[in-house]
């Protein structure tokens, strides 16, 4: 991200909870704990965390799908449209739809989701461009999607296809292409690279850089492998317990890691000839349907104080681009 681009997604307080009824009574789960987030044009923007901080929730949510048993709780979200910016929280059902057909992507977790095993690739593409674009016939939807394949270098004979013949890193490229199609404003992407070997997790991550650098656009991607983000990735949310406990540049993120969360995902990544033993986070992420009181990560931090049982800590700006959550740092210190 060579300059500071305008706003184009902007959240104000969210909260989206899991209300479930359990034996007669409820449970509530904070998968997303009061998240502001500001993510601008023409950027890829990372979501990390262990698995269960609610990174896929916090998505689903960007991406204004929320079904039960998930309910928005409170908060606002507001996508930049027009140039002007829209909170699509009040949307109806029918207008939240059509926004997602022609604004906004999503590259869920497992390709094989996306498509229907008897059917060849270019079913595929012609049923999804058929329902988002009117007045295109077969020929001309065909076209439209051979050309994106062919552009993003994917085999001339892909669309023809079925699913299984492909290999996993192909149907994940493929879903990408998909993705991208409609040239869409935001593209969202829940761990696009998991389950695939670092070989053609490289080639996936390419893909999406270049759909980056061609279209200009944005790309959400939520992936627990800070390696990727490393090479993705132009800032980076650190995601915990349902918040966002820092957030910088990629480059603040790796060489200044504020908070002890943080610090441990970073220690944690093997290093070239050092072979010695990585440290781990200690113990295990809470139950997000029974956060602790305070600051979230403290039962497993090794510098909690009293403070840190008793209260959050606000995101204190540590400069213009890094934010941290955490009373020991930015004055904080309680």
């Amino acid at each position: 991200m060579a300059e500071k681009q305008q706003t184009i997604l902007r959240t104000q307080n969210l909260q989206a909870f899991y209300v479930l009824e359990m034996q007669g009574a409820q449970k509530i789960v904070k998968a997303v704990n009061e998240v502001n987030l500001q993510v601008y044009e023409n950027e890829i923007y990372g979501i990390a965390g262990e698995s269960g901080c609610g990174k896929t929730t916090l998505l689903k949510t960007l991406f204004n799908e929320i079904a039960p048993p998930l309910r928005l709780i409170e908060g606002k979200l507001y996508y930049r449209i027009n140039d002007a910016e829209v909170d699509v929280t009040g949307m109806s059902a029918d207008e939240k739809r059509r926004l997602r057909m022609e604004y906004i992507s999503y590259i869920p977790q497992g390709s094989m989701s996306v498509f229907n095993p008897v059917q060849r690739i270019r079913g595929t593409f012609q049923d999804f461009i058929g329902s988002h674009v009117s007045g295109k016939n077969r020929e001309q939807v065909f076209e439209l999607a051979h050309r994106r394949v062919l552009e993003l270098g994917l085999p001339r004979n892909v669309l023809d296809t079925y699913p299984h013949q492909l290999s996993g890193g192909m149907r994940q490229r493929v879903t990408i292409a998909l993705a991208s199609v409609l040239n869409p404003r935001i593209m969202i992407g829940d761990e696009p690279t998991t389950a695939l070997d670092v070989v053609v997790q490289r080639g996936v991550i390419q893909m999406l850089k270049e759909i980056q650098r061609s279209l200009k656009n944005t790309i959400i991607m939520v992936t627990h492998d800070m390696g990727v983000h490393a090479n993705i990735a132009d800032r980076i949310g650190i995601m915990y317990a349902g918040k966002i406990v820092e957030e910088g540049t990629t480059e603040q993120i790796f060489a200044n890691p504020s908070h002890p969360y943080t610090q441990f995902l970073i220690n944690s990544l093997p290093k070239f000839g050092d072979k010695s033993m990585r440290d781990s986070v200690p113990g295990s992420p809470p139950s997000l349907a029974d956060v602790p009181k305070g600051c979230p990560f403290h039962p497993r931090c090794p510098h909690a104080r009293d403070i840190c049982r008793q209260q959050m800590p606000d995101l204190t700006r540590l400069n213009d681009d890094h934010k941290v959550a955490c009373w020991l740092v930015g004055g904080q210190d309680g």
